[in-house]
């Protein structure tokens, strides 16, 4: 039957992402992402952040994701995932979402990764184009 190789198969991916690198790394240092000096805050507490990013060769969907950290540093909310296209091309990107946490006007940390889903032996595992960290400073709008 044909059960066993395919749990073997689905073991052995889900062992190779759990000895995956934790920090992403870009893959051509002509791969980037930057982010905005400055996001917004908005009234019910969303918080829209962005920048631009540059990518190439995917063969599986590409996503730009952001977080933002404030108050506790070693915790990292979501914020929002844009559709990336890896054509070698500068695009810009956006993504607004609204934190569980409540955030303060003021200096966050900001961080966004390029990440595709790339298949390989029929799973989609994750490949990082690029990342960037940095502070940014939240205004109300």
């Amino acid at each position: 039957m044909f059960v066993r190789p395919a749990l073997g198969l689905a073991a052995g991916a889900a062992l190779l992402l759990l000895t995956a690198p934790t920090t992403p790394v870009a893959a051509d240092p002509y791969e980037t992402v930057t982010v905005d000096p400055t996001g917004t805050l908005a009234a019910d507490g969303t918080v829209t952040l962005s920048g631009t990013y540059r990518c190439l060769g995917n063969t599986g969907p590409a996503f730009v994701s952001s977080s933002v950290s404030q108050a506790k540093p070693d915790v990292r909310q979501g914020i929002g995932g844009t559709s990336a296209v890896c054509d070698g091309q500068e695009h810009r990107w956006q993504n607004s979402g609204k934190p569980t946490d409540a955030l303060d006007a003021g200096t966050a940390s900001v961080e966004a990764t390029v990440m595709e889903l790339r298949p390989m032996s029929g799973l989609p595992l994750p490949r990082f184009h690029a990342v960037q960290r940095r502070d940014v400073t939240l205004t109300r709008d």
